[in-house]
């Protein structure tokens, strides 16, 4: 299969608005499984405020969230896909450029020190484009995340000592939960990522933080840390938007990787409730948005 990187252009376009306005159906599934939990009246209405914006915002095809984020696309590449990798980074870049241009979405991207907004949503390494490889047959996936600042903020990392053990690692995700209460728009998909170095657990948490719901940690070890991490973080008291209730979270997700043996690396990144992304599959037979 040859890539067309001109399809690739308008794919990276719409899915950018298609995640904007639509919230994924597991997330929704999320906050039905919430509301049957929740006990504290406060906590009971601000979920159900949540939901008619999910509504509304279907209904008049609005945007979930004024926040646009900072886009992030992953690419997946399959076997016998023929490619230019700079001409389909540059395509993803001109198709996120042109959703913030021809849409009315607010450009939240700036250059770091002189805060200048491009209103393109672009700007140095923006967007992230992270490319991998599988084995299925000329196949190209490509899935857009708008990560919200309000919840980006909400990011840690610590180089614990091995010898405190899986413990430490429990604290410090729960202390770091605690110390962001309701700034980071509960309830939340709470993202750890524990091995590695520092930057690729950095990038685990990522990956946990906007993995969909009801999926499971590949590792055992990893898998049995996220249930009894989701538990404890919904005995805070935290609740939604920080107001109070057992709906802080609508899970805790854990990525592992290998690491050296005189370090443990534990990263923290945080997802709001409003956890966007779309994603597509593109094949010889067309586009099949998910």
């Amino acid at each position: 299969m040859q890539l067309d990187t001109g399809e690739i252009e308008e794919l990276a376009k719409a899915l950018y608005i298609r995640a904007l306005k639509l919230l994924p159906p597991d997330i929704k599934r999320g906050f039905s499984q919430l509301q049957e939990r929740e006990t504290d009246a406060t906590g009971s209405a601000i979920l159900a405020t949540m939901v008619e914006n999910i509504a509304v915002a279907e209904r008049t095809s609005n945007l979930l969230c004024q926040d646009t984020g900072i886009p992030i696309y992953n690419v997946i590449i399959g076997r016998n896909v023929a490619c230019d990798g700079a001409a389909l980074k540059a395509a993803i870049r001109r198709g996120c450029e042109r959703a913030t241009r021809e849409h009315p979405l607010r450009s939240s991207v700036v250059h770091p020190l002189t805060r200048r907004n491009e209103q393109t949503s672009c700007g140095i390494g923006v967007p992230l484009i992270n490319v991998d490889f599988d084995e299925r047959e000329e196949t190209v996936e490509i899935e857009m995340i708008p990560k919200g600042s309000g919840s980006e903020n909400g990011s840690f990392l610590a180089m614990l000592i091995p010898a405190d053990g899986v413990k430490a690692v429990k604290r410090f995700v729960i202390d770091r939960v605690i110390e962001c209460g309701g700034r980071v728009c509960p309830p939340t998909i709470v993202g750890v990522g524990i091995g590695g170095t520092s930057d690729l657990c950095m990038h685990l948490a990522k990956v946990a933080a906007t993995r969909p719901l009801g999926t499971a940690c590949a590792d055992a070890d990893g898998a049995r840390i996220e249930a009894e991490l989701s538990q404890a973080v919904n005995q805070l008291g935290i609740g939604p938007q920080g107001l109070g209730g057992r709906s802080t979270a609508f899970r805790v997700h854990v990525e592992v990787a290998a690491t050296h043996i005189t370090m443990n690396p534990v990263a923290v990144n945080i997802q709001c409730h409003s956890a966007r992304r779309a994603s597509a599959v593109v094949t010889p037979g067309g586009i099949a948005f998910r």
